[in-house]
């Protein structure tokens, strides 16, 4: 089985939240949330300010954490194959505090943009989207929320 510890960025400003446009090498196109992988001996805290700055050009701040996500992908279910795979996600809410958005230079994220919270329901994206939206909007005591089913426009 495969492992990853990442730190998600859950920026809501105006009724509208800052997704990013992942292109697989495939050229299949994803949205997600701006975050990533958390580097050996990094602070998760620290790598979410990373991972905003690399994949949409702007200076962020962290507000709080809003909760842990963790799920299990069987590997039948994995879009690029591969073992069995547990993804830890940690969800931070972050607010932009300077910057533009532009494409991640030499990465997978192709756009960022702010988006009316009613339209990610019409989005194909990462499942990550949802957990980082009902954990901002339900503020759960426990920081965990109920797992989102995959499938539709909703993807690993």
């Amino acid at each position: 089985m495969s492992f990853r510890l990442a730190a998600y960025a859950v920026c809501v400003e105006g009724g509208r939240v800052l997704v990013a446009r992942h292109v697989s090498a495939r050229g299949e196109s994803t949205w997600t949330l701006p975050g990533g992988r958390v580097e050996h001996g990094e602070d998760p805290f620290d790598a979410v300010i990373r991972e905003v700055s690399e994949e949409t050009g702007c200076d962020a701040v962290v507000e709080r954490l809003l909760g842990v996500d963790s799920r299990l992908i069987p590997a039948a279910e994995r879009a690029a194959g591969g073992p069995d795979h547990q993804n830890v996600g940690i969800f931070y809410a972050v607010r932009i505090t300077s910057g533009e958005l532009r494409p991640e230079p030499n990465g997978e994220i192709a756009e960022s943009v702010w988006t009316p919270i009613p339209e990610v329901a019409h989005l194909r994206r990462s499942s990550l989207v949802d957990i980082g939206l009902a954990l901002a909007q339900t503020a759960p005591p426990t920081g965990h929320v109920p797992p989102v089913p995959v499938g539709g426009l909703i993807q690993h």
